[in-house]
């Protein structure tokens, strides 16, 4: 039988995804962090990984599902948060945009699983799986009440979950994990299928999501999850001493508000006095997906009449960051490799060939 025979769909699937194999999952499983520094990677969308010097492990908001896969289907769901906002009712283009860079069934290590809320972006019933078959009995999956809810209609056993609301502090070996407010207004008009809100003022946010600071020993970071911009970041930056800020950026199709726009994402870093801003989820939905070197551009054209004390980094998805180390890098570049040209002989028919 010949290759050509062999091949299915099935075995194209696997053998083509997840596109970056482990390599990802190798890369943070190999990496010694310095004393001093913390390292965290891009998973896509608002999914990050962190690793602290001691070997603390963090995942927040891995996702690795996708979205919409046919046209057969005309119409958003009932209720649909999309669709109570904008009252439309086509099928939204939200396809993925970008490739799942990290393997979740080759998981080896995690010390904590988080998540901002329960939309599906933000919480992984894959990942959840691979964690409870190939991590310690003890890691916590960590999340407001609805994300918690989810997790267990999964069947992750209740004992492991832990509901934080804001004010809520979780210790995870050396790394403080500090529930905040979230201004995810989305999240307040999601509703169960046949829930009418209409006139009802919503008292549940701190139910459906929370933003959260994560202090590392040698570093902080706020992770504000699908928040739109709010003066409560102001708050923010009055209580704490923040390094890092990542807001979810994107745009906006007309008729919605579901990510912050660049000017939204300079507001936010301003009023938390952090010295990096990292736009995330611009990445993800075809239908949202932005350039954020216009943060970048506007930043050059605002940080000098406002006096910015912070300047904006331009990630990629699969992309590490370490923390001092890369502060003063403005954007990311995936390693070119060759590294070791030239230091071996060539095989080339003459010197001058290129």
């Amino acid at each position: 039988m010949s290759q050509i025979d062999k091949i299915t769909r099935e075995s194209w699937i696997l053998g083509a995804f997840p596109e970056w194999g482990t390599w990802l999952n190798e890369e943070i499983d190999e990496e010694v962090v310095e004393k001093g520094t913390f390292a965290m990677w891009w998973i896509g969308c608002t999914g990050i990984w962190f690793k602290t010097e001691n070997d603390t492990n963090i995942a927040i908001d891995l996702w690795f599902g996708n979205g919409k896969r046919t046209k057969k289907v005309k119409e958003m769901q009932p209720y649909h948060q999309m669709r109570n906002m904008t009252g439309g009712k086509a099928l939204q283009p939200n396809l993925r945009a970008n490739p799942i860079v990290f393997d979740p069934f080759a998981v080896t290590k995690v010390d904590a699983v988080l998540s901002t809320h329960y939309h599906n972006d933000h919480i992984d019933p894959f990942f959840a799986a691979a964690v409870l078959k190939n991590c310690s009995k003890d890691v916590p999956f960590i999340g407001p009440k609805e994300s918690v809810k989810k997790w267990i209609s999964y069947g992750v056993p209740e004992e492991r979950c832990k509901i934080v609301k804001p004010g809520d502090e979780i210790k995870v070996n050396d790394t403080t994990i500090i529930a905040l407010d979230s201004f995810d207004r989305t999240c307040l008009v999601t509703t169960e299928v046949g829930e009418d809100i209409e006139g009802v003022c919503p008292t549940n946010m701190d139910e459906k999501a929370v933003n959260y600071l994560i202090k590392m020993p040698a570093g902080t970071v706020y992770h504000t999850g699908d928040s739109h911009f709010s003066i409560g970041y102001a708050e923010v930056g009055k209580k704490y001493d923040i390094d890092i800020a990542f807001g979810s950026y994107g745009d906006n199709p007309v008729g919605n508000q579901d990510k912050m726009t660049s000017i939204d994402i300079l507001r936010m870093a301003e009023s938390v006095n952090c010295e990096v801003v990292i736009p995330i989820h611009h990445d993800v939905w075809t239908n949202f997906k932005a350039d954020p070197k216009e943060i970048k551009y506007l930043w050059q054209y605002r940080k000098d009449r406002s006096k910015y004390k912070f300047h904006p980094y331009i990630w990629d998805v699969g992309g590490k960051y370490v923390w001092p180390t890369m502060k003063d890098e403005l954007e990311y570049r995936y390693r070119p490799g060759f590294e070791d040209a030239f230091e071996n002989e060539r095989n080339v028919p003459f010197k001058s060939i290129l």
